[in-house]
């Protein structure tokens, strides 16, 4: 595979709907997801026994699956320290971002909207960046979280499934080219410029 940009899965998750505090108010929130060892079915709507409390903004055909360059976390992690987020001393794990995958070896700035992740028997295509809300705010344990994830483009992005299988951590990938038009990055900066005018 010369020439063509690879990576791996580090971790899988799922998550459940659960209660989650936001701003003093009781939502229900799937945002925190678990790391699963065996293969997981992977369909047109995502990994079996993940959900998503709001459809209107997670999940669905365009958003099936969260992935997540795994490089980040460190990032995350010295952030909520810097803003005062003293009461999260743990290390940030996989999943604690929303993430269903945790991904090695591709940043935002070098996957383009459109491009596709083949690991031979699923495929799965970039369709937008994830743009944080206020959930994203109260499980990272400060206000400025989801302006940061913007600021940084430290982003993430959502996967639509085009092949649907088995998928599982350790698994290889290599990204095929879509039209290459707009990055992840530059989609994310793009929709931050259009909510701030």
């Amino acid at each position: 595979m010369t020439g063509v940009q690879c990576g791996r899965v580090l971790s899988v998750q799922i998550g459940r709907v659960q209660p989650l505090m936001v701003g003093g108010r009781k939502l229900m929130s799937a945002i925190g997801k678990t790391p699963v060892t065996d293969a997981v079915v992977l369909g047109p709507l995502g990994l079996a026994g993940d959900e998503q409390a709001d459809l209107s903004v997670h999940g669905g055909l365009s958003k099936a699956v969260y992935a997540l360059p795994s490089e980040h976390l460190s990032w995350w992690q010295a952030q909520r320290q810097v803003h005062g987020a003293t009461m999260f001393e743990e290390k940030l794990a996989p999943g604690y971002l929303g993430e269903n995958l945790s991904l090695q070896g591709l940043l935002e700035e070098d996957l383009f909207i459109g491009d596709s992740l083949d690991f031979g028997d699923v495929v799965l295509r970039v369709t937008q960046p994830r743009e944080p809300c206020g959930k994203f705010n109260a499980v990272m344990g400060y206000t400025q979280a989801a302006k940061d994830m913007v600021q940084s483009g430290r982003c993430g992005f959502y996967l639509a499934v085009d092949q649907p299988g088995l998928l599982q951590t350790g698994a290889h990938f290599a990204v095929i080219a879509g039209p290459r038009s707009i990055s992840v990055a530059q989609a994310l900066k793009h929709k931050a410029w259009k909510h701030l005018r």
